[in-house]
Order: structure tokens, then C-alpha cells, then sequence
């Protein structure tokens, strides 16, 4: 009897243990590797390192390092895109949700595909569309605000942040959408017409009950979307090629990439991207805070 308990606790790990070997290899282990490398130095011998290299504990060296005035620079500017960016994304998603899930709604599932569609363009891809509608001499907006003697600069030092707000929020709108949709489908239609029974209307339904129920929805697609915002890499590095305004540092990921890649410095950019997950953490785990106060 006690060699068959002890085997059926055991049967959960052993079904489990392909996966969590897994998951400590391609994502415990990568973590754990940045934070070491993070307190690691390499000094390299020769001009260009050819004489060998030899590694050492540098401390919080390559924090400070990392800490520099671009990196700072651009996390400010990461949580100003944050701020207009996110709550824009979020209201314009649950208003097509929202506009769905109506009774008067026609043809929501082709409706619901076409707002979902950007999200499967692949974004170096919707960053290059988008290029072209942006760059002077190619884009047909430009050339038809010049036409009408509006002058617009969608590439310029303080426009260029919300060019690429406009290209995230057409690429995830409509898969915040579905989250929301997810939620509101599963309102229970009893709910719906004790609702209509006691004579609430449209805008009553929408403030009173689709609102309120769907609230863990809104915070788990605001939670996605600060996440995927302090990550923002990819449209900034492709814009580099035809907006000066954007440089090595724009965003924090761009820092870092640039630090690893271009200068070859792992042990500042393992720093930064630290760094990255611990602002990410925190703004997370503050949101969470704030949204579960409210609600109690």
C-alpha cells in the first residue's frame, strides 16, 4: 500500500518533468546567465581583442555603466509611450468589442477577423508598411496634407514616438479586442434580460454590467501591454533607416541590443536588460496593486 502512494505522488512530477526540464533550460537558465553576466567584466588584450580575453567580478560596475544618460533617456521615453499609448489601445479595443458583442451588430465574425487581422502581419513587416505612408516623397498622406498646405512631419524628433504608438496600436488593437470578447461572451444571457426587464437601455447595460464584468479582462490586456511596450524593439530598429531622429538608445531593448551586438559589451547590456525586467516588474506589480485596491 505504501510503495503504490508513494508511486502516484510521484506520477505528477514524472508526467511533469519533460516540461519543467524544458522550461528550466530555454527559460530559468537564460535569466539566471544575464544576471551573472550582468557582474562579469571582460578585458580584452590588443587592439581588437586579439590577444586574448580574460573575464572578472566587476560588481556593480556595469550597472552604472548601464545607467547612462541615453538609457535613463529612454526609459522616460518608453513610460510616456506607455501612458498615452496603452489607455488609447485599451479604449479603442473595448469600444470594437463592445460594438460586437450588440445586438445590432452585423456580420461580427468578419468584422472580428478584419480587426484581427494586423495582429498576423509580422511587425518588421507593418513597420516597413507603415515606412512608406510616413517617409516624404512616398507617403500619399503627406503628399495630400502638402496639397492642402498642412506641413507634416511624421519622422521628426517629436512626432516619430507617436508614428510608431500608431503602428503598435494597429497591430494589437484587435487582439486586445478578442481578450475583451472572450470576457463578454461569457456573461451570462440571464444577466442580459433581467437587465431588459427592469428597463436599462444600451448605454445602461454597456456602464452597469458589460463594464464591471469585464474588468479582469481590461487588466490582463493592460498587464500584456505594459509588458510588450517596455519591450518595444523591432519598429524603432527598422524606423532607424529613415527617421534620425531615432538613435542606438531610443528604447530601452534598442540599448541594449546595440551594447551586445554592435560594441560587444554582454556585461552592460546583461545590465540593462535587468534592469528592463526589473522596471517591468515593478510597473506590473504596482498596476495590479492599484486596480485590486480599487476594486476592494
Amino acid at each position: 500500500m505504501g510503495g503504490r502512494y508513494a508511486a502516484q505522488r510521484r506520477a505528477p512530477w514524472v508526467l511533469m518533468a519533460p516540461f519543467l526540464a524544458l522550461f528550466a533550460l530555454t527559460f530559468v537558465a537564460p535569466i539566471a546567465m544575464a544576471i551573472w553576466q550582468s557582474f562579469v567584466a571582460v578585458d580584452r588584450e590588443g587592439l581588437f581583442g586579439e590577444a586574448g580575453a580574460t573575464s572578472r567580478f566587476a560588481g556593480l560596475d556595469n550597472y552604472a555603466r548601464a545607467l547612462s544618460a541615453g538609457f535613463v533617456a529612454s526609459i522616460g521615453r518608453i513610460l510616456l509611450f506607455a501612458v498615452v499609448q496603452v489607455p488609447v489601445m485599451i479604449v479603442l479595443a473595448t469600444a470594437l468589442a463592445l460594438l460586437l458583442q450588440s445586438a445590432a451588430a452585423r456580420w461580427p465574425q468578419f468584422f472580428r477577423v478584419s480587426y484581427f487581422l494586423p495582429y498576423g502581419v509580422p511587425g518588421v513587416i507593418a513597420t516597413i508598411l507603415w515606412s512608406f505612408l510616413y517617409v516624404p516623397g512616398l507617403s500619399p498622406i503627406v503628399d495630400v496634407a502638402s496639397a492642402l498646405g498642412i506641413d507634416v512631419d511624421f519622422l521628426a524628433p517629436d512626432t516619430v514616438l507617436w508614428s510608431i504608438a500608431n503602428i503598435v496600436t494597429w497591430t494589437y488593437t484587435g487582439y486586445n479586442m478578442l481578450i475583451i470578447v472572450a470576457q463578454l461572451s461569457a456573461i451570462p444571457k440571464d444577466v442580459y434580460e433581467a437587465a431588459r426587464i427592469d428597463g436599462a437601455g444600451a448605454w445602461r447595460v454597456v456602464t452597469s454590467i458589460q463594464l464591471p464584468l469585464i474588468r479582469p479582462a481590461l487588466v490582463l490586456a493592460t498587464v500584456f501591454s505594459l509588458i510588450g511596450t517596455l519591450q518595444l524593439f523591432a519598429e524603432p530598429q527598422i524606423m532607424q533607416d529613415v527617421a534620425n531622429a531615432i538613435d542606438s538608445e531610443y528604447t530601452p531593448n534598442l540599448a541594449a541590443y546595440t551594447n551586445a551586438f554592435t560594441y560587444n559589451d554582454y556585461g552592460v547590456a546583461s545590465a540593462q536588460a535587468t534592469l528592463i525586467a526589473l522596471v517591468t516588474f515593478a510597473l506590473s506589480f504596482l498596476f495590479l496593486r492599484l486596480t485590486r485596491e480599487k476594486a476592494s
